[in-house]
């Protein structure tokens, strides 16, 4: 396969070539790096947020949107497809790169986590990138710096000039609607952590609503959790089966607590550290088994929704 920063690095250039019509602003840190304000200072938008997920897939995956509903109101929904499910998902999508600095909080995602390939999920995949360029998407309410591109260049083991850094406030529109394109991602982590190897899922498809955008990222954090606990569905397709490890896709947020994420984290001081992994997925899943058995786990919950959305 073709590196897949290499590729994310494109639809980068697209992101730049098109700046204006999608509301991002890009910035050259004085080390050579390149930032692009996906939903920080800037306003961003919906077709922001589609790029933005697609470079977090690193352009292996179709990402579009759609109006359709919660509780009876129309809402936007956004869809990811894969064919490539370990690598697109786990070694780009995934949010698993900290940022914690003394002036700086980020969590990171896309590629670039292939050029260090810390995570086990890289050798459960066996994948591992070579490239002298990379992209790392910043989730932060702040732009990054260039001690932030310094320790991304220094991980992945190129120039500086190399790194480019499209960031983005959970609470923005393009925030929401990345996240909203995690709800396939959430399955096939759900199955890793099971114990599945990732190598056997061959195809994922899912939804789930764009949450509405609050300023406040606590409370962004909330809805968007609640988008995909209780609105993410999502279809896989599988070389094995494994009844056991498929029980483990869905979120049990709704049947465990029976509240939004707001009140969840509350009770448990925003510490996420406090709360089980299994609230962390998609409401609902089928998992067809390639000549083999259909399963059907979960449901949305549309009472939930509303309430997190303020219907």
């Amino acid at each position: 396969m073709e590196s897949i920063n290499r590729m994310a690095v494109e639809l980068v250039d697209e992101a730049l070539d098109f700046a204006d019509e999608l509301n991002v602003t890009p910035y050259e840190l004085d080390s050579g790096a390149t930032v692009l304000d996906f939903g920080v200072e800037t306003d961003g938008g919906v077709e922001a947020g589609v790029l933005l997920a697609e470079i977090q897939t690193a352009g292996l995956a179709t990402i579009t949107t759609r109006t359709g509903r919660v509780d009876g109101a129309p809402v936007p929904h956004v869809e990811l497809s894969t064919d490539h499910p370990g690598i697109a998902l786990l070694c780009s999508q995934k949010a698993g790169w900290e940022l914690e600095f003394d002036t700086y909080d980020g969590l990171g995602s896309g590629p670039a986590r292939a050029l260090v390939g810390q995570e086990t999920e890289f050798q459960s995949v066996g994948y591992f990138d070579e490239f002298d360029l990379t992209v790392l998407a910043v989730e932060s309410i702040d732009l990054p710096d260039d001690e932030i591109a310094s320790h991304v260049a220094d991980l992945a083991g190129i120039e500086e000039s190399g790194v480019f850094l499209p960031t983005f406030a959970l609470g923005s529109i393009a925030g929401s609607v990345a996240a909203g394109a995690r709800a396939p991602e959430s399955a096939v982590w759900q199955l890793f952590e099971a114990g599945y190897d990732p190598t056997d899922v061959l195809s994922v498809s899912g939804s789930a609503p764009v949450a509405p955008v609050g300023y406040d990222e606590s409370e962004a954090m909330a809805r968007t959790n609640d988008a995909l606990a209780f609105g993410g569905e999502v279809h896989l397709t599988v070389a094995r089966d494994d009844a056991d490890a498929f029980e483990s896709i869905t979120s049990n947020a709704a049947t465990e607590f029976d509240a939004t994420f707001e009140e969840i984290f509350e009770a448990h001081e925003w510490d996420f550290e406090a709360l089980p992994e299994s609230v962390f997925g998609p409401a609902a899943a089928t998992v067809d088994v390639v000549d083999g058995p259909t399963y059907r786990f979960g449901e949305r919950n549309e009472a939930l929704l509303a309430e997190s959305f303020g219907f």
